[in-house]
């Protein structure tokens, strides 16, 4: 792990997060649910918030994917998703529902997001976000596809619009800190 320069948890808890929240909405898959956590502790996400019938920490199989990340992500379960909406709007953020609805955003347009305190909503593996919920939303993003199926497995399509969004805050951070290295 030291040849990886990977962080400790304590390292983790302590560092400063990217603003960034997931939204778990129904998901079926505890699976799926420790996958995103995994990715949401890959770039330093502010945390994971599970609403409805999602697994949540501590669980067998979500502890499976995430491989420890249940434990350094912070997390925080929610009856439905209204409360999550309610709660990170009084903390700033603004809230994008994950969908293919009327008036999405293309995630290519996403960088006019960067500097903000962000949050995306993922719905269920087969209905996908409620439409109540995408109304609480400040928008609505959606991940260009080509294929006939336009459709993704969830903790793809988490792993592609996290990394979208964290991409411009991750690498100037790995830029910070390689030049530091370089000087030391």
């Amino acid at each position: 792990m030291e040849e990886l320069n990977r962080l400790s948890v304590e390292e983790f808890r302590d560092s400063e997060k990217i603003p960034l929240v997931v939204v778990l909405e129904n998901v079926r898959s505890a699976y799926n649910v420790g996958s995103v956590f995994r990715t949401a502790d890959a770039f330093l996400l502010q945390g994971v918030f599970t609403t409805g019938y999602t697994a949540f920490p501590p669980h067998k199989q979500i502890s499976k994917t995430a491989l420890g990340a249940d434990e350094s992500v912070f997390s925080r379960h929610f009856a439905d998703a209204a409360g999550a909406i309610a709660q990170l709007k009084e903390e700033g953020f603004q809230v994008f529902a994950v969908e293919q609805v009327k008036g999405s955003l293309s995630l290519e347009s996403v960088s006019a997001l960067a500097n903000r305190k962000i949050a995306v909503v993922f719905g269920n593996e087969v209905t996908g976000v409620e439409e109540s919920t995408i109304s609480l939303c400040d928008g609505s993003l959606e991940i260009p596809q080509l294929g006939m199926k336009h459709s993704l497995n969830i903790s793809v399509a988490a792993g592609i619009v996290l990394w979208e969004i964290a991409k411009p805050e991750v690498v100037r951070r790995k830029t910070l800190a390689e030049h530091a290295a370089k000087k030391s």
